[in-house]
């Protein structure tokens, strides 16, 4: 029973199960900010003296007092449910630790310790013989040694260490995982190789840092299945330290490049990455307010890409209209029927024909321009809701352009494109004509069949889409209910992304820009392979099982092989293991090896392997635990579950029964009490999941059931980073000088001569107490201290959040209370113990901050704890 393979449900879908939306929508109306200029996303400008801006993030440490930081899939077999921004950049102005022995949001991970140097030589190598030649260990073997190489960069465990005992390490409540991001960038240096890579004959893996080398003749044992392997020569060495000279046999991770084309006729360029074409399709549907922003942010757009970058616009309502970019400062476009889609010859004669609808910016900026001055608004009496547009035929159009014939010629030579072409929508309503739409009412006596046939219409084209190597990213706004359940199929399948909005305005603008410049790999493959102990028992990410016809057959590969969508470093996937039974060894290994093309069609094959010591102490081993990337671990597979609102509440429930379970596992009775207390090794975990379980993504503070869905959707995909702050927020409090001291996000922050950031993900809070916003001079400087804050936290965040601004007892202030765990109501020593900045406030501000507060009927976190019957562990 132990290797019997787990039974998950055939044909479970991971991410979000189109369900019916609610007939209207409401939108939280956009504060009207100052628009940051449209700039192609960089790096740091700044970096505090603690952290370089080039190291690497790797899961938190305990005791770190500062966080510095900043899509599913359908399972038919062994492999149960298939379900990143890189980390924003540091501020200008230096944070201040808190003061007090607390932490109150999320923690960075902090960077893994290894470096370009050999410096593994430093612990003699243990060795066994085989009679005749000695295996040397490239690594030390003592298990603590193996702490600051267990995990690369790329790969976030929930533990460092695995416990022996099955039933412990198993429990459900807590589980264990990694959080895998295939497509982060790493640095250069000596992992970078440049041949094919030695695998196992036997299962396929490859070989690692933690193989042992026969030395002699240059075999080496493969760390999975056990089987010795040649290495044709490769790791022949007179000693050990030589083989240390070998990428592969030196660092957790390595990046195997090869260099030749899968496309006959491309052409490298130096700017290949910038010259992948980008297909706008607008709708034709928009009121003259709405269209007014959507012209705004698209005249910025196009000022702002690479001039070498191939555009095409395409708009869309009961026609679809493909502008001819040829015609100088003309608009002018050529009209397809938008009831159906386009049928061959049409197509054959719009890319065959005369007309340029693919060009560089260089050539075809001023006529863009003319195309997006010469959009009307709609002038017709009809309901947002009710007006005709034909989304799904425009993206089909859109798709045969990008395959056509390229219309840019330079000196007589066709350049087809590197990476993933994009066709970006913008959206200001659903799809309600044509293919793959629905009819305009929820009342119509056919809208069941209807939505059924058009999800499955639009989950095709967006397979199509992936065929031909095209992402298709949805950006929405506006007020209209856009029927997001109908959309999600499309954007899934390609590999995109659906953001909603609240207008076409700052937000949207940033958004489109990010969404036209992040980098995107194509053809991905993720293997994964696991010591005998281990097994894989989910995985929930951008991506679905592959067919074993898509990569090399072994004798006896027993890898989940998984088909990415799309390989960009906004993306993660999230692995749940399992241990088949009690472990006697007393290392485990995982190896993950993601294969796929780049931006500049290189063939990239990146291995990473982990090493993880077993122990029989349950103590040493939550101590190992990494709280916060088990919390993000517990909230992507509960949210998995969570594909409507009663879902969501049922989801609720099942956090608390964790809570409850987790502290019967492995918390302690307290002296003469039925009451247990929470592991205080694990003791942010409770507090993340209260964030998860009354916020955005399971609870009611965000209005409607498409944004919940859509936030959700972007969750399941999200990097650790923007995982974290979407589950969790990060509070900063402006303090004279212009720094910020990172406090608890508690409801206690909302200090009346104070300004506050809260950082949400897809949200960023500016508060402004009321003493101080009377305070013209003092409240002008703090908001723009604030402000710049605000911006470069999410410098290089996608999707970019918004950005709103308000006082102290304002109707939007509800949104940044909302977001804050009511901790007015504990008693003052549990405030105190939470917020131990209390201590230094007089009577009379204390006076001051009850009155601020805006109360909710709901509990605070200790309250939540205590009627769970459980205690909460006290701050660390």
């Amino acid at each position: 029973m132990a290797d019997q393979q787990p039974n998950f449900p055939a044909g479970f879908t991971v991410g979000i199960t189109p369900s019916t939306p609610e007939p209207t929508q409401s939108r939280r109306p956009d504060n009207k900010l100052s628009p940051p200029p449209f700039t192609p996303p960089t790096g740091p400008r700044f970096a505090p003296p603690t952290i370089q801006s080039n190291q690497i993030l790797s899961p938190s440490v305990k005791g770190s007092q500062l966080h510095l930081s900043g899509n599913g899939v359908r399972t038919v077999s062994s492999l149960p449910h298939l379900s990143t921004p890189p980390g924003p950049p540091v501020f200008s102005s230096p944070v201040q630790p808190a003061a007090g022995p607390f932490r109150t949001s999320p923690v960075t991970p902090q960077p893994v310790a290894f470096s370009a140097a050999p410096s593994l030589s430093a612990t003699p190598p243990s060795s066994y013989s085989d009679g005749t030649n000695e295996f040397q260990r490239q690594v030390p073997s003592n298990a603590e040694d193996m702490v600051s190489l267990s995990d690369a960069p790329n790969v976030l465990l929930s533990a460092r260490k695995v416990l022996k005992q099955k039933k412990l390490m198993n429990v459900p409540s807590l589980g264990f995982g990694a959080l895998v991001s295939p497509g982060r960038e790493v640095l250069q240096g000596p992992q970078i190789i440049q041949q094919d890579p030695q695998r196992c004959q036997n299962c396929g893996a490859y070989a690692n840092l933690y193989c042992n080398i026969l030395i002699g003749s240059g075999q080496w044992q493969c760390v999975i299945c056990r089987n010795l392997n040649g290495s044709e020569g490769r790791y022949i060495a007179a000693t050990k330290d030589d083989l240390l000279n070998l990428p592969e046999l030196a660092f957790p991770m390595v990046d195997f490049v090869q260099t030749g084309n899968r496309r006959p006729g491309f052409i490298p360029v130096s700017d290949s990455r910038m010259s992948v074409p980008i297909v706008l399709v607008v709708d034709d549907c928009l009121d003259e307010p709405h269209l007014q922003h959507l012209q705004s942010s698209l005249h910025a757009f196009v000022d702002s890409l690479s001039p070498t970058t191939r555009i095409g616009v395409i708009t869309y309502g009961k026609t679809v209209s493909v502008y001819d970019l040829s015609e100088g400062s003309i608009a002018s476009a050529d009209l397809l029927p938008g009831s159906v889609s386009p049928n061959q010859e049409s197509l054959k004669q719009l890319v065959y024909g005369t007309g340029m609808y693919l060009s560089p910016i260089h050539a075809s900026l001023p006529v863009v321009h003319s195309i997006f001055s010469s959009l009307r608004p709609y002038n017709l009496n009809t309901p947002e809701a009710s007006r005709d547009r034909c989304m799904g035929a425009a993206i089909e159009v859109a798709l045969a352009i990008i395959q056509g014939p390229s219309a840019e010629m330079s000196q007589g030579v066709v350049k087809k494109p590197g990476g993933s072409s994009r066709i970006i929508v913008c959206a200001g309503g659903p799809n309600t004509y044509g293919p793959g739409s629905v009819p305009h009412s929820f009342s119509h006596p056919n809208y069941p069949h209807m939505e059924k046939t058009a999800l499955k219409w639009m989950e095709h084209l967006g397979r199509e889409a992936h065929k031909r190597n095209t992402l298709i990213d949805i950006l929405c706004a506006g007020t209209c209910p856009v029927r997001v359940p109908v959309l999600q199929p499309v954007v899934k399948a390609s590999g995109g992304i659906l953001i909603l909005h609240d207008d076409f305005g700052e937000a949207f603008g940033v958004n489109l820009q990010r969404a036209s410049t992040r980098a995107a790999g194509s053809h991905g493959l993720m293997e994964i392979r696991c010591s005998d102990d281990v097994t894989v028992s989910q995985v929930i990410g951008p991506g679905e099982e592959a067919h074993t016809d898509n990569h090399e057959a072994f004798k006896n590969d027993n890898s989940v092989s998984i088909q990415m969508f799309s390989v960009e470093e906004t993306q993660s996937f999230t692995v749940s293991m399992e241990t088949r039974g009690n472990i006697t060894a007393d290392f485990v290994y995982l190896q993950f090896g993601i294969l796929f093309l780049n931006l500049y069609q290189a063939d990239i094959t990146r291995v990473i392997t982990v090493r993880l010591p077993t122990v029989d102490s349950v103590s040493s081993y939550l101590d190992s635990v990494q709280d916060e990337v088990a919390a993000v671990l517990i909230a992507k597979r509960s949210l998995l579950r969570a594909k409507n609102g009663p879902d969501a509440i049922d989801v609720r429930t099942t956090v608390d029964e964790r809570i409850k379970d987790i502290t019967s596992r492995f918390g302690s009775q307290m002296p003469k009490s039925k009451l247990y207390q929470f592991p205080k090794e694990l003791s942010h975990i409770p507090e993340i999941l209260f964030h998860l379980r009354r916020g955005p993504l399971l609870g009611s503070i965000v209005g409607h059931e498409d944004e919940r869905s859509v936030l959700r959707a972007i969750f399941l995909n999200a990097s650790f980073d923007l995982s974290l702050r979407m589950v969790a927020p990060r509070c900063l409090m402006h303090r004279e000088g212009g720094t910020f001291e990172e406090l608890p996000a508690h409801d206690l922050a909302m200090q009346s001569d104070a300004a506050v950031v809260l950082d949400h993900g897809t949200d960023v809070f500016i508060w402004l107490g009321a003493e101080l916003a009377a305070q013209e001079g003092r409240s002008a400087a703090a908001l723009a201290a604030c402000r710049t804050l605000a911006e470069e936290l999410t410098e290089m965040r996608f999707p970019a959040p918004r950005i709103l601004a308000f006082k102290e007892g304002s109707s939007q202030a509800r949104y940044f209370v909302s977001r804050l765990i009511p901790a007015h109501k504990d008693p003052p020593y549990e405030q105190e113990a939470r917020f131990p900045q209390l201590r230094t406030l007089s009577a009379e501000q204390r006076t001051k901050l009850k009155s601020s507060f805006i109360h909710f009927d709901e509990p605070s976190f200790c309250e939540w704890m205590r009627s769970l019957k459980v205690l909460a562990p006290e701050p660390s």
